[in-house]
């Protein structure tokens, strides 16, 4: 199976590397990825000027366009035969609301546009316990690639993974199937003069019971059926 992988951290990114990592268990992968991070830049595309591409070795390309450029590029010219198109691991949550800022959703979006089924996957990130522990983030994923790349993919929708910040040391978290929930996010702005600074608090965000926010917060992980129209 031919994979497709990107993200939106950028192609240095550890949880790209604990991705490629989790997909080599399952297929091939090849990398096309931007060289910065474009976190939170949504479904942005490069069309009035070019996009840079090189190739960093044989398995992986740089582009300085967006994530959702590099799946364009990949489709076009790098990998016309990728079967499944995989973003992530993304440093910190995208559930919910998420979806639609999120640059890892983007890139699985764009290649359902493109007919190709695809799995986004992230890392919940709560400030003031461990660092992320991507090894183990593999570990967990693995066998949910394995699960998810065996079912019949509806086309018109890609898999929205992700995985809960827990202490170091707890066992593997249970993997929900469940919905997205569909409460806003914090608003919240600090005024300094005429400049406004957000400060929504992302960890107390509003949820449903039994929704993608909710799971992944109560340290299990959320595994949700994204439909594109």
């Amino acid at each position: 199976m031919k994979l497709l992988l990107t993200n939106d951290d950028g192609i240095d990114a550890a949880g790209l590397a604990a991705l490629r990592v989790a997909a080599e268990a399952v297929g091939r992968p090849l990398i096309v990825a931007p060289e910065r991070c474009h976190s939170g830049g949504g479904h942005q595309v490069t069309t009035h000027h070019p996009i840079r591409v090189s190739r960093r070795n044989e398995w992986s390309y740089l582009t300085d366009g967006t994530p959702a450029d590099c799946v364009r590029v990949a489709l076009d010219r790098l990998a016309r035969d990728t079967d499944w198109v995989l973003a992530g691991i993304n440093h910190g949550g995208n559930l919910g609301a998420d979806l639609y800022m999120s640059g890892t959703a983007a890139a699985v979006r764009e290649g359902v546009l493109h007919g190709k089924p695809g799995i986004a996957v992230s890392h919940y990130h709560r400030k003031g316990i461990d660092p992320l522990d991507w090894p183990r983030a593999t570990q967990w994923l693995t066998p949910i690639l394995q699960d998810l790349l065996s079912r019949p993919w509806q086309p018109g929708t890609f898999w929205n993974v992700n995985l809960p910040h827990v202490p170091a040391g707890s066992a593997a978290p249970e993997a929900v199937f469940c919905e997205v929930d569909p409460s806003p996010l914090p608003v919240s702005y600090e005024a300094v003069g005429e400049l406004l600074t957000y400060k929504g608090n992302y960890h107390e965000r509003p949820r449903r019971a039994g929704t993608d926010v909710d799971i992944c917060f109560s340290g299990r992980i959320a595994i949700s059926r994204v439909s594109v129209f």
